[in-house]
């Protein structure tokens, strides 16, 4: 009697793999054990960049925000700093957000610290 090479189960576990490599370049998204090794660095790579993503937001927002503050004569630490005082509660994102689309009313949140910082 000849052996079992696997058979359904094994079948189905591979095409469920390959169906996530589909897309990859050569043999990455053909041969089942090159494409299980680029499948597992992707989801690695997945795994980790999720968290990389939001430090990588939150120092742009903070370029953003250090540059709009600059033109109107203030470093990116006062600015803050005079926020604090001020108690505006908004934060990088929404003020990056509203240095890029607004200066208008940006330019009145560092008056405000302006003069939370004078006094």
């Amino acid at each position: 009697m000849p052996r079992a090479r696997g058979g359904f189960k094994t079948r189905r576990r591979k095409k469920k793999l390959l169906k996530k490599a589909r897309g990859y370049y050569g043999a990455r998204s053909r041969l089942y054990n090159v494409a299980n090794e680029a499948v597992e660095h992707a989801l690695q790579y997945a795994y980790r960049d999720r968290r990389v993503k939001k430090r990588e937001f939150r120092s742009l927002w903070i370029v953003r925000i250090n540059a709009a503050a600059r033109q109107l004569g203030m470093t990116y630490s006062q600015l803050m700093s005079g926020i604090k005082k001020a108690g505006i509660g908004l934060d990088r994102k929404a003020l990056a957000d509203i240095a890029y689309n607004d200066p208008d009313t940006f330019g009145k949140i560092v008056e405000t610290a302006k003069k939370e910082i004078t006094a």
